[in-house]
């Protein structure tokens, strides 16, 4: 089976690295929440924590394709799309929902981040990565999200800090 695979966000840094057991492997600029760190649901925050990936979706879909509530929409992310729908928050490419792991920090009640839809997913080439603007997801850059896609899988750890 190998070694096992872990993923490590530092909303500090702006930075993902998946870890090949306790080796950093590969290493991503992210963009974490606009309004920083916190759990709690409606914060627009990054929840803290361990984590784990509770579903990879998207798997079947184009670079670039467009979803909302986790299923895609047919629509491929272009400039003209992004003209017509201005107030979106583009989640594109692919999906990996997260769940904590630790009741009353990061699952169950109003802290869940299963519940909260935490993803860790694509956006538009356009968005800036390394500066913290997201509604508490993390994105990535839509080639990133590809590469880290194929080698993460549903049960995956991920420990995210502030």
């Amino acid at each position: 089976m190998g070694q096992s695979l872990r993923l490590e966000i530092h909303c500090q840094r702006q930075q993902l690295t998946l870890f090949k057991g306790d080796q950093p492997w590969l290493q991503f600029p992210v963009s974490t929440a606009l309004n920083g760190v916190g759990e709690q649901q409606n914060s627009g925050c990054t929840p803290r924590g361990r984590h784990r990936i509770r579903a990879c979706i998207g798997a079947d879909q184009p670079r670039g394709a467009v979803f909302r509530g986790r299923r895609p929409t047919g629509e491929v992310y272009d400039a003209a799309l992004a003209a017509r729908f201005p107030e979106r928050d583009w989640i594109l490419t692919r999906i990996l929902w997260l769940c904590g792991e630790e009741p009353g920090v990061n699952r169950l009640g109003r802290v869940d981040s299963q519940r909260r839809f935490i993803y860790i997913h694509g956006t538009p080439d356009t968005e800036p990565m390394g500066v913290p603007l997201s509604h508490g997801c993390v994105r990535m850059s839509n080639d990133d999200i590809l590469q880290l896609f194929v080698l993460v899988a549903p049960g995956t750890p991920v420990l995210i800090k502030g």
